[in-house]
């Protein structure tokens, strides 16, 4: 092991010691709902089906006998919170089973190796290129906690450019987030919020297109900006650039890989649309690219199999926080105190408009997301909470989706919580307040435009419900 792999994994070792567990919190959170079992008093909104899809009654809050929670039920709670999250559970850990085998080929990483070594780019084009492919790899969730390791290719460009390390940091990491705070066809957020919500898989991708698209024209604009500064406190560009040795090259396998994933997107973004598709068929489509995919990266049936497990593994942590979270809307429900919650929320904002509560909603998200770093885990926790809020306040279940992924997205850049943004600074060895105010302005902007783009969907009741 060299001494830049020791550097590399001491200081991923120290920002793991850093982050707070959000399952701690979540437990904490258990406990307190199983008390308030006992304390509030039960109730129950009536409610009617309309195309499979359950809403609460406006106005129908009935109280029904107090069921208290046992300590025993507290740890059931988990198990069955488990089993409910089941298909999103599994969905997350199959991702992380395709993304590794995928990552195993070397196809991506040697594209972008590539085309960090052309010597005929501009400065604004390298911006462009990075923030097109990054985006598209947040924004489908592609690369996600992965992007660590995109960070020394993002090092590299800057350090052949003159530029500063923060600039080849966010190179990387920061279009990845602006993609993957919009997450058009991310299925670990925007796939089981929507899930959660009943909503139909992916639905309402052209305002969340629309966003995504002003995301990330934000931070090529602040890219070049910054640049353009860095150039004039004397970064200058070298004549020629630095040279990686050995350095691969791109093949057409690992073309046809790029292709295959690229295509299996299109097909599943046909099927959801034309045949409804869910969580389940994106599932055993991860399974069929990862297998796709590996043999044309000629690796052997053991070793795709091995890699897959390994990459689900990756994952285990954030999946099972999925059913943590389950496991306290199951608590609230068994205990009859989840409608009476919804219903003094409503009282409280029935004077409120719409577009306000909205808003409302994405602030909460966002505040909420400081302690629970897992966006997965919120959204669990929140929209069992928001989806009856919204019907009585008259908002779209989409709208509130949009409410809680968006209040999760805006924070993931600026989280001391998460173990991935504190293993992008200290990769590149960034200081985190350093980091915080470079970024400031970018997450002002889209503070706005989340703010803009719910304003629109309340105007426009964004459905299709």
């Amino acid at each position: 092991m060299s001494d830049l792999d020791v550097s590399h994994n001491t200081k991923h070792t120290l920002a793991q010691k850093s982050e707070f567990s959000p399952y701690f919190l979540l437990f904490i959170i258990l406990i307190v709902a199983a008390i308030l079992t006992w304390i509030i008093p039960a109730g129950e909104f009536d409610y009617i089906t309309k195309d499979g899809i359950k809403f609460a009654v406006k106005n129908s809050l009935h109280m029904v006998p107090q069921v208290g929670t046992q300590p025993l039920d507290i740890f059931s709670a988990i198990t069955q919170g488990m089993i409910k999250a089941a298909p999103i559970i599994f969905l997350i850990l199959f991702t992380g089973g395709v993304l590794a085998v995928i990552e195993a080929t070397g196809a991506i990483e040697t594209a972008l190796n590539t085309l960090s070594q052309s010597t005929h780019l501009s400065d604004t084009r390298i911006i462009i290129i990075f923030a097109a492919i990054f985006s598209i790899l947040g924004t489908t969730g592609v690369v996600v906690n992965a992007i660590i390791a995109f960070i020394p290719i993002g090092l590299l460009v800057a350090r052949s450019m003159g530029l500063p390390p923060i600039l080849g940091a966010s190179l990387v990491y920061l279009t990845c987030a602006a993609g993957f705070n919009v997450a058009i066809l991310n299925p670990a957020t925007t796939g089981l919020t929507q899930h959660l919500a009943q909503l139909p898989l992916f639905s309402g991708m052209l305002l969340r297109g629309f966003t995504c698209f002003f995301f990330v024209l934000v931070v090529v604009i602040f890219l070049i900006f910054s640049v353009r500064r860095a150039r004039r406190q004397g970064h200058i560009r070298p004549q020629h650039r630095e040279k990686v040795e050995n350095i691969s090259k791109i093949t057409w396998r690992h073309k046809i890989i790029l292709t295959m994933v690229a295509l299996a997107l299109l097909i599943f973004l046909t099927g959801a649309v034309q045949y409804r598709w869910g969580i389940n068929e994106m599932s055993s489509m991860f399974i069929i690219l990862a297998i796709i995919v590996g043999l044309i990266g000629q690796l052997s049936g053991s070793n795709i199999a091995n890699i897959f497990l390994q990459g689900c593994s990756k994952l285990v942590k954030g999946a099972f926080i999925v059913g943590m979270a389950s496991a306290i809307s199951i608590v609230l429900e068994h205990g009859k105190i989840l409608d009476p919650i919804v219903g003094a929320m409503s009282e409280l904002l029935v004077a409120v408009p719409p577009t306000i509560a909205s808003i409302g909603m994405f602030i909460s998200a966002a505040l909420l997301h400081f302690g629970i770093s897992s966006g997965s885990g919120e959204s669990a926790l929140l929209i069992p909470i928001f989806s009856p809020l919204g019907d009585n306040l008259g908002l779209t279940r989409q709208v509130m989706v949009q409410s809680v992924l968006l209040g999760e997205g805006i924070v993931n850049c600026i989280n001391p919580t998460s173990g991935v943004l504190m293993a992008v600074l200290a990769t590149a060895n960034i200081p985190f307040g350093q980091w915080v105010r470079f970024i400031s302005p970018v997450i002002a902007i889209w503070f706005v435009i989340s703010i803009i783009m719910l304003i629109i969907g309340v105007a426009i009741h964004w459905g299709p419900f």
